[in-house]
């Protein structure tokens, strides 16, 4: 039987199939089979399965109790192709990629699907991913993608790339048809001991209507703390200019309402993003289903599709539960930016301070910086996230005297930003354009989450084409660290289920560079090893031989809160 083939779903249910040879041509006559799950379980000996979006073929096969080895999603390589031709932006589909093989208007790419969490189990049905397209055209399209492959700037790169986001697409359905434990009865009290009482009506609870009121109490009068405008008039009013109530910057205020305002906001997020309505909304079965979405942003980090599956809040982590004779095995991978800049930039040096297992900021310090972490910390952080100011400037000076390959690669990467080129990651992930994106202009680029570690957001923001040099600059100066650790991850993750194929264990947690397996009491302890296997082998297959460690810090818990 050929190593690959492959597939497209046909009318009622069915599909149409073919198998492939080394060209990527066809090797046979196309078959049409009546149901499209008994067409892939009759045919195990496939290695791989092409096929246009996993999205809208594998939660079928999946509910069918169908699990592949691997696959090539052809509208994730498409969006990994068009970026790196510097088109990020134009439609993916494989619709889109088909037209403008034969010179026609290409179809926009449909808007993203809205999630439905009060009927999860629709997202296991098979959905159309974009405008149609036959299945002689899937395969021009497949045959297509082959050569752009070849023409990239490091080929085999960019087909690790292509092969590590199709199978994170498979990595992300797969959990979400196991579903992360979840204790609705002990988020409830949760709930209670944070917030008190719910008023009928669906008002604020009543913690919240208590903080409420000594804000007010504070300016003597009537105040919105979930207003931030009305905030900031009554911080004027007692002469007190803010330029917003962020968090930070409410901390530097010595006013009586500061401390009732910043339980308010804590609170009230918990509320709102993780209370009542959503548990109704989004647990079912004893499980939490996110639907996840593989390369959702342009550095390659993941994004959900509703229900904040990636910023659950440590007090909310409590309702996160093994099941009875379970447990859950948390890993975060250790320091791993830093240690991805020792393995893409090669400076020796810091090659050998990430060669170890411990903790790198120490043994950096050691090396640099008289023994203080914290300024090691700060430096090197600094010289991925830009903080090249102040103090950031004198420790990046230090840094760059004892690891000056380091500190070149972040440099030559925001000067790139900076003269409007593109820059990629290690294996090819590439940085939008400067400039328009095409017709369809940046509204069709994906974007980064609000969260951030660096001003100006995490990566890429609705205006990114018209930041001014110096914000290019800070972007794409982390974004060949933080892309190329994304790029760790998926291989990382790819790793690690097929180390736990023969096993009960059930990857359900995926967060840029934290996993979480839920297995039997007896498998955690090899649940524990594979993961710090694939980390290792993650760093082999994506760098190559370099002395750079991917440790892990795991913990096995039976309460996800425990880890921490």
């Amino acid at each position: 039987m050929s190593e690959r083939w492959a597939l497209d779903e046909a009318e009622g249910g069915g599909a149409r199939l073919v198998p492939l040879g080394r060209d990527g041509l066809p090797a046979g006559p196309v078959v049409v089979e009546p149901d499209l799950v008994e067409a892939v379980r009759s045919r195990p000996g496939v290695g791989r399965w092409v096929w246009r979006a996993t999205a809208g073929v594998y939660p079928r096969l999946l509910a069918g109790g169908v699990r592949v080895e691997r696959c090539y999603d052809v509208e994730a390589a498409e969006q990994l192709l068009l970026g790196h031709e510097g088109r990020l932006g134009e439609p993916r589909s494989a619709a889109a990629a088909w037209a403008r093989l034969h010179h026609r208007p290409v179809p926009p790419d449909p808007p993203a699907r809205a999630a439905d969490p009060g009927a999860q189990s629709s997202l296991f049905e098979a959905r159309p991913s974009g405008p149609g397209v036959p299945f002689e055209g899937l395969l021009e399209v497949y045959a297509d993608q082959r050569r752009r492959h070849g023409a990239a700037e490091h080929p085999e790169r960019m087909g690790l790339l292509t092969a590590a986001e199709s199978a994170g697409t498979l990595v992300a359905a797969e959990m979400h048809r196991a579903g992360l434990p979840w204790r609705a009865d002990v988020h409830r009290e949760v709930l209670r001991e944070l917030l008190g009482e719910r008023y009928a009506g669906g008002g604020e609870p009543r913690r919240l209507a208590e903080l409420a009121d000594e804000v007010s109490a504070a300016f003597g009068r009537r105040v919105r703390p979930d207003l931030p405008a009305d905030v900031v008039k009554a911080f004027g009013q007692a002469g007190v200019r803010l330029r917003s109530t962020r968090r930070w910057e409410l901390a530097e205020v010595g006013h009586p309402a500061v401390e009732p305002l910043l339980a308010y906001k804590t609170l009230y997020r918990i509320w709102t993003a993780h209370g009542w309505s959503w548990l109704q909304d989004w647990v079912r079965d004893g499980r939490f289903r996110p639907e996840y979405v593989p390369g959702g942003t342009v550095s390659g980090r993941w994004t959900t599709n509703g229900g904040g599956a990636l910023q659950i809040p440590k007090v909310i982590r409590r309702a996160v539960m093994a099941d009875d004779g379970w447990r859950l095995v948390v890993a975060d991978a250790d320091q791993l930016e830093p240690r991805v800049l020792a393995a893409v930039s090669r400076d020796p040096g810091l090659m050998e301070v990430a060669g170890h297992a411990g903790d790198l900021y120490t043994r950096l310090s050691d090396r640099a910086f008289a023994g203080s972490r914290e300024e090691a910390k700060l430096a090197l952080l600094g010289a991925v996230y830009g903080q090249t100011s102040g103090d950031g400037l004198k420790n990046l000076a230090a840094l760059r005297r004892r690891f000056p390959r380091a500190v070149a690669y972040v440099d030559d990467a925001a000067r790139a930003g900076e003269e409007g080129r593109l820059v990629r990651t290690w294996l090819g992930r590439t940085s939008p354009p400067a400039a328009g994106a095409g017709e369809s202009g940046e509204a069709g680029l994906p974007q980064e989450p609000e969260a951030s570690p660096y001003e100006g957001g995490e990566g890429y923001t609705p205006g990114y084409a018209s930041l001014n040099a110096r914000a290019r600059g800070r972007f794409t100066r982390n974004f060949v660290v933080q892309g190329s650790a994304a790029d760790w991850a998926l291989l990382m993750l790819a790793a690690l289920r097929r180390a736990t194929a023969g096993m009960k264990a059930e990857l359900v947690f995926f967060q840029h560079d934290e996993v979480i397996v839920h297995c039997p009491a007896e498998e955690a302890e090899a649940v524990a090893e594979a993961i710090r296997a694939a980390g290792d082998l993650a760093g082999r297959i994506t760098f190559g031989t370099t002395p750079v460690r991917f440790p892990f810090t795991t913990a096995t818990v039976q309460r996800y809160s425990d880890a921490k």
